[in-house]
């Protein structure tokens, strides 16, 4: 494959439109498929991210007559003192129950005159903690605390994001087969455009296994040479994208992280087995047609 037979590439057109639409749709597919992949991975990302910012996160809501409220406030942060798993907990102030609000009642909203609920903010430690066995022991000894361990955000966002990792994949496997497609129809032009050249060569003794390897490298090589640039391009795109800082999201977190970069690099190989595979095909099926 890599040394190749000086006579037996004559075979192949050199130049023309068969070398261009192989070496442009290489390129153009491996360009898309970068970025399917870097999709894919953020996504991955993010829903690790979110599933275990969730995890660690858990609210209580303290739903008590306004007398009342400071002091089951008191008693829910005693109990919550006293649960194995829990780092730490606290209540949230006024100004920053007022600023969660914010975004649907507005920067002036009086909280005092509002029956809004308390809310203590629990931070789990590694090995989380009993989520069942907490309510059992808040419904006794608060009867206004309502635990919300954010199961019910968790489980949509985590799904949302392992979905358009999917999407990325099968977007990267449709892009290998529609290089697969295009090479195929590429090696039928060339096989269609020298069929004169083949039944020479038959003439002459050349097998029609000689005659297809020398298809196959051609077309192979020029896929490799296409999706390598690609490649090239589609990093150096990526690369410039806005990362997002510490908090990506969808918008801002397309990218690769560590070793995730050496992921597209094997793009090239993987489109020129393609091209392999696909050029041996329409070469086997031609020369039998040109028998």
């Amino acid at each position: 494959m890599l040394a190749g037979d000086r006579h037996a590439d004559r075979v192949v057109p050199p130049t023309g439109f068969t070398a261009q639409l192989t070496v442009f749709a290489s390129g153009a597919m491996a360009f898309l498929a970068v970025f399917a992949l870097a999709l894919s991975l953020a996504s991955g990302r993010l829903a690790e991210a979110w599933g275990d910012e969730l995890a660690r996160t858990a609210t209580i809501r303290i739903v008590a007559p306004e007398d009342q409220r400071a002091i089951q406030t008191t008693a829910a942060l005693e109990v919550l003192s006293t649960t194995p798993g829990i780092a730490s907990a606290r209540a949230l102030t006024d100004a920053e129950q007022q600023a969660l609000l914010a975004p649907w009642f507005g920067q002036d909203l009086p909280l005092d005159t509002l029956p809004v609920p308390r809310l203590i903010e629990i931070i789990a430690a590694d090995q989380g903690f009993d989520a069942t066995g907490l309510r059992l022991r808040l419904a006794a000894e608060v009867p206004g605390a309502i635990l919300d361990d954010h199961v019910r955000w968790r489980e949509p966002l985590v799904s949302a994001a392992n979905r358009l990792r999917l999407l990325g994949w099968t977007a990267a496997l449709l892009i290998l087969g529609a290089v697969a497609a295009m090479v195929t129809l590429a090696a039928n032009a060339a096989l269609a455009a020298n069929a004169q050249v083949v039944a020479v060569l038959r003439l002459v003794g050349a097998t029609d296994r000689y005659i297809a390897q020398a298809f196959v490298r051609r077309f192979t090589l020029r896929a490799f040479a296409g999706s390598a640039a690609g490649v090239v391009i589609g990093l150096i795109a990526v690369w410039f994208m806005p990362s997002g800082g510490d908090t990506p999201s969808f918008l801002t977190g397309i990218g690769f992280q560590g070793t995730g970069w050496l992921v597209p690099l094997l793009l090239p190989f993987i489109s020129a087995l393609v091209a392999l595979l696909a050029t041996a095909y329409a070469a086997g099926r031609a020369l039998r047609t040109l028998t």
